[in-house]
């Protein structure tokens, strides 16, 4: 089961790395999470239930995301394909991790920070989430 979610989330990080390179999608006051584009979505066939579903998170220099949650049923890892990340989960420290660097979230975990650690570098991070095949909204805004 490790094998394979590793296996599928190094063919989701090439195929995000080519294919949406040019994407200029960026959150916005109006869609705060324009950013986020789903590369990934296939139900898992040894666990009932459940899918894998990959996400490509884009910032532009100096962009961030609102302050956020994910379903209660998400286990995540997230890995920085470009860049340098800023990242709090729950009441953590923010962390700043650079390309190739990665991390992973738990069912209930928020985020108060998620952010390019760059004012002048682009950055993307890939997100694989196992997640209930019935949670179809993965980024969930939250006030703190």
């Amino acid at each position: 089961m490790q094998r394979t979610i590793l296996s599928a989330a190094a063919l989701l990080a090439l195929t995000a790395t080519g294919a949406f390179a040019d994407d200029p999608k960026h959150a916005t006051a109006e869609q705060p999470f324009k950013n986020v584009k789903l590369v990934y979505d296939h139900p898992l066939p040894n666990v009932p239930g459940k899918s894998m579903r990959g996400v490509l998170v884009q910032y532009e220099p100096g962009g961030s995301s609102p302050a956020h949650l994910h379903p209660k049923s998400a286990f995540i890892y997230a890995t920085v394909l470009e860049g340098a990340i800023k990242s709090q989960v729950n009441d953590g420290p923010v962390t700043t991790y650079r390309a190739g660097e990665s991390w992973s979230e738990y069912p209930g975990d928020r985020h108060a920070v998620s952010a390019n650690a760059s004012a002048t570098e682009p950055a993307r991070l890939l997100a694989v989430f196992v997640v209930d095949t019935g949670d179809t909204e993965l980024v969930l805004p939250f006030e703190e």
